[in-house]
Parts: structure tokens; C-alpha cells; sequence
């Protein structure tokens, strides 16, 4: 079934049991699993990709309910017109598209390419929007105490992860601050979920960062590891999360995503208990990298 049918069908489905809703970025890690757990719970989906037909984007075709409940659109984050197409006669939103990177340009793409996704909701009656943040928007701070808890009242440092070239951390925590100042000159309802570094098994054809975190030490192309704890959590957690906050209507603001702390040293020697036949690494190192080096 061609995505211009699947979506004439999802046209009329507006009387069914489930919403209509709209997935930004439908084809990457976490959007994947967005799409296939709102497919579960019997929820209308529009995907949203920049070319639709690419075959990065076949896996969504191949998910339990896709056929009947799936269609994909042309839109760019940075194109408000195409959004307003996608968003039309959806209930809700959930925003996810966002590339891992440390390209300076990245930071005002995420922010003005957020603020057209919140304006284009609001333009389309959209009722709710669900914004994927980072936990880099919320643990990169040098003056914070060691004893301090994280919690969703804690921010990154914005001048630090600038000078150490956290540019991904800058631009997460930017988009994440523009979506609740857009959202509330709109009058539209938003809660952030903020996932830590996001494991799991892959829907997706190509690698994504979070999973070359661990296969880069299975290979032996990452030499050494930093003398430092991260914060992890499933991929299928997170969709789950997005989906909760999007159907209680008292959820409102942020909500740290972690399933667990690991010091690096432990992880790796999680992997070399699982998978001795690979080369993992067993020295560390002290520098303070960038997030895309860690």
C-alpha cells in the first residue's frame, strides 16, 4: 500500500477507538520504537521522515499494525509548511527527530527546527506535543556538588559544554527550553522526556550513536575508556515513557528516563563477560571528551 492510500485511510480514522498522532524523525532509534509501541496501544501513527521512500525507512512498513495504521510524510523540521501538513487533524505530537552530533551548526537547526515544530501544532490545533530531550541537557555541569541528586530542576552549563565542545549537549538543552517558552505562548500542553543514554535492540538498519557507544569497545576502535559513571536506559522504556506522559493529562514538564548508573570500567566488563571473543578495551582515560567521543 502506497503512503498517499495508507494516509487517505488514516484521513478517516479520526472516529476510531485512537488518536491520530504525528512522529517526528519516525525512522531513527528511539522514533522507531515510538511508532511501534503507539501501533501496539492502537493509535493512528504519521511518521515523519525528509524522503519518505528511502529504504532506511522500510523497517516502520514491516511493524504489527503498520499496514492499517501507519502512513509516512515528507517534512522537514525546518520547512513550518510541511509540518502543518503532517500535523493536520492530529491530536497530538511527538517530537523526537534530532541528529546526535557536535557540528556547530547543529544548535540553531535544533532550535528554530523545534520552534517550527510547536508553532505548526499550535497552528494545526493540536491538542499536546511529547519533546524528546537529552540527559546531556541536564548532567554536563562542573560546579555541581558530587553529592548533588540529578533531578528535572538540573540543568547543564551551557558556557562549559560550549568550551568542550559538548556542542550536542548545547543544542539539546537550547531546542528543550524553546519548546516550553514556544509551547506556552501558544497554549499548548508539552512534557520533555529526558533519556540517558539509550541501549536496546535496534528496529533500524543503520548503527545510531548510542549503540556505537558499546559496539566501538567490542571492536577495539575505542582505546581506552573515561574514569567516569554514565547513566543508562532501554530504548523500549523510553518509547513506553513518551506514551505515558502523552496520556495523562496532568503530565506536565520534565521526566528523567534512567533505568541505571554504571561506572564505564563496570560496563566494560559487562561486555567482556558477555562477549569474550571481542576486544574490549581495559585502559582508561582521565581527559574530558566530548559527549560524540565518550
Amino acid at each position: 500500500m502506497s503512503s498517499n492510500s495508507k494516509a487517505n485511510n488514516n484521513s478517516s480514522s479520526n472516529g476510531e477507538k485512537k488518536q491520530v498522532v504525528c512522529v517526528t524523525g519516525a525512522g531513527g532509534f528511539i522514533g522507531s520504537w515510538v511508532v511501534k509501541e503507539l501501533l501496539l496501544r492502537g493509535y493512528h501513527v504519521r511518521g515523519t521522515a525528509r524522503d519518505p521512500a528511502d529504504s532506511k525507512n522500510a523497517h516502520l512498513l514491516e511493524l504489527e499494525g503498520a499496514e492499517e495504521k501507519l502512513s509516512l510524510c515528507r517534512a522537514d523540521v525546518l520547512d513550518i509548511g510541511s509540518l502543518r501538513s503532517a500535523f493536520s487533524r492530529c491530536h497530538g505530537v511527538f517530537h523526537v527527530a534530532s541528529p546526535v552530533s557536535n557540528d556547530p551548526d547543529l544548535v540553531p537547526v535544533a532550535v528554530e527546527g523545534t520552534r517550527n515544530v510547536i508553532n505548526a501544532a499550535a497552528d494545526m490545533g493540536v491538542r499536546r506535543v511529547v519533546f524528546t530531550s537529552s540527559y546531556g541537557a541536564v548532567h554536563m555541569n562542573p560546579n555541581r556538588s558530587p553529592d548533588a541528586v540529578l533531578d528535572e530542576t538540573c540543568w547543564s552549563d551551557y558556557e562549559y559544554c560550549k568550551q568542550t565542545d559538548n556542542l550536542y549537549c548545547c543544542a539539546k538543552m537550547m531546542a528543550e527550553i524553546t519548546a516550553t517558552e514556544e509551547a506556552d505562548k501558544r497554549g499548548l500542553e508539552v512534557a520533555v522526556v529526558v533519556p540517558s543514554m539509550t541501549m536496546g535492540p535496534m528496529l533500524q538498519q543503520t548503527l545510531n550513536f548510542s549503540s556505537n557507544h558499546v559496539t566501538r569497545y567490542l571492536m577495539g576502535t575505542k582505546w581506552s575508556y573515561p574514569n567516569a559513571v554514565a547513566a543508562y536506559v532501554d530504548v523500549r522504556d523510553v518509547a513506553r515513557a513518551h506514551i505515558l506522559v502523552y496520556e495523562r493529562p496532568d503530565a506536565r514538564g520534565r521526566y528523567l528516563c534512567i533505568g541505571t548508573v554504571l561506572h564505564r570500567a563496570h560496563l566494560l566488563q559487562m561486555l567482556k563477560d558477555l562477549f569474550p571473543q571481542y576486544p574490549v578495551t581495559a585502559k582508561y582515560a582521565t581527559i574530558i571528551l566530548p559527549v560524540e567521543s565518550i
